[in-house]
């Protein structure tokens, strides 16, 4: 068989495959409102609306070299030498000049006077008993001046809705006197681990016990979008969590699983989603990590995306899925996809999409390149430390070659 031919992939019928996981995932999407926040909270926020200039910018001819203002007329003349009228200063009232021969001595950030249009630096000076003489031959007009309305007119869009809140647009919300910003109203969000193996991070595990690190890993990654999210733990006890399911669903938007997903004994999870009347989206996605993936959706309007238990299928899922959800129900524009160079060839045989963890740097050609880090299963979080993102390998294939271009997500 010609190993260029791409495979028919078998999924199982009760299987989702990726791109089938995002479109549902991506139709589940839904305007939780705006809300008014002081600008200068609202870091990392998405805007609502446009912010416009409420005058010109710059709001006058503003000077930006220290040293003297002249009009231009001086030059055309013939003067090179300046009778220094007075001194201002930033944030002076603005001084004129009746006479060609006249200069002002002033300041970076000045407003300049309609009788003056040329500013020459002090480093083409030399001053003397309050005389300037230019020591250029060539002076342009207009120069060393940025002119009112040059960047923005009364009106313009200076930030548009629909991305995140910057430190360069909170200095443009304050520049325009926009005290209060419209924000969209975040998604309320709770982070739900299970099992009686997982203990809290304070206590010291048994033999058989594990300390509980998913939940913050997730916790961490949101914060690092802006999003803020509670946290819970559920015992391996059926009422207790059909009890604590139930009372999340009348009280976050989101609802975050991580474990008890899968076939065990003791996974308890699905069939408690499926007694509150959760509507089963889809379970078990053709992926690796994150196989036993399921997502579903309570007639209240509440998403449940519970991921398996295993910390690299927590992570990769979050990533591919729930943050790329994320961003589109809040309404950002949605970011070009990110692709890399596979450094060297890597080969993966079950019949499912592979996301290899990878370590991103660019050649000397300026290529980004993804080395593969190979770790031990969807279990192995200490490999995340070392790497930048996951490149999604299609399912059709097995064997991938050294140079071939894939999408990454990064991390």
């Amino acid at each position: 068989m010609n190993r260029w031919l791409p495979l028919v992939a078998k999924i199982p019928e009760d299987m989702t495959t990726v791109e089938q996981a995002e479109k549902i995932v991506l139709a589940q999407l839904t305007d939780y409102g705006t809300e008014a926040v002081p600008f200068e909270k609202a870091l990392g926020r998405v805007l609502a609306e446009d912010i416009r200039a409420d005058r010109d910018l710059p709001p006058f001819n503003r000077v930006t070299m220290d040293g003297i203002a002249i009009s231009f007329k001086a030059a055309e003349e013939g003067i090179n030498t300046f009778h220094i009228k007075a001194t201002q200063a930033a944030g002076d009232e603005p001084i004129g000049i009746e006479d060609n021969d006249l200069c002002i001595e002033i300041m970076t950030g000045a407003s300049l006077h309609p009788s003056l249009d040329t500013i020459i630096r002090y480093e083409d000076l030399e001053i003397r008993n309050q005389l300037a003489a230019l020591t250029i031959h060539a002076v342009k007009k207009g120069q060393n001046i940025h002119f009112k309305g040059k960047d923005k007119h009364t009106g313009d869009v200076v930030a548009a809705a629909n991305q995140k809140v910057t430190p360069a647009i909170i200095s443009l919300a304050a520049s325009v006197g926009k005290a209060t910003l419209a924000v969209k109203k975040l998604p309320r969000v709770v982070i739900i681990s299970s099992g009686d193996e997982l203990v809290d991070v304070t206590d010291t595990p048994t033999t058989y016990q594990i300390r509980r690190s998913n939940n913050y890993t997730i916790k961490a990654a949101l914060t690092n979008h802006g999003l803020h999210a509670d946290m819970l733990h559920i015992s391996d006890n059926p009422d207790i969590t059909r009890e604590q399911i139930a009372t999340c669903l009348q009280n976050y938007d989101v609802i975050l699983l991580s474990g008890g997903i899968s076939m065990g004994k003791f996974d308890y999870i699905p069939k408690a989603l499926e007694a509150l009347q959760v509507d089963k989206l889809f379970h078990k996605v053709s992926q690796r990590p994150g196989k036993p993936f399921w997502f579903g959706r309570h007639n209240n309007g509440a998403l449940v995306f519970a991921f398996p238990g295993n910390p690299v299928a927590t992570f990769m899922c979050l990533h591919r899925y729930f943050l790329l959800w994320s961003n589109a129900t809040l309404g950002l524009t949605a970011k070009a996809p990110v692709y890399a160079v596979l450094a060297r060839d890597f080969s993966f045989q079950p019949q499912l999409q592979y996301f290899l963890q990878v370590k991103l740097n660019f050649n000397n050609q300026g290529q980004l390149m993804a080395t593969p880090i190979e770790g031990n299963g969807s279990g192995d979080f200490a490999n995340l430390a070392d790497t930048d993102a996951f490149m999604e390998l299609p399912l059709e294939r097995n064997d991938f070659e050294k140079g071939e271009v894939y999408q990454v997500w990064t991390f």
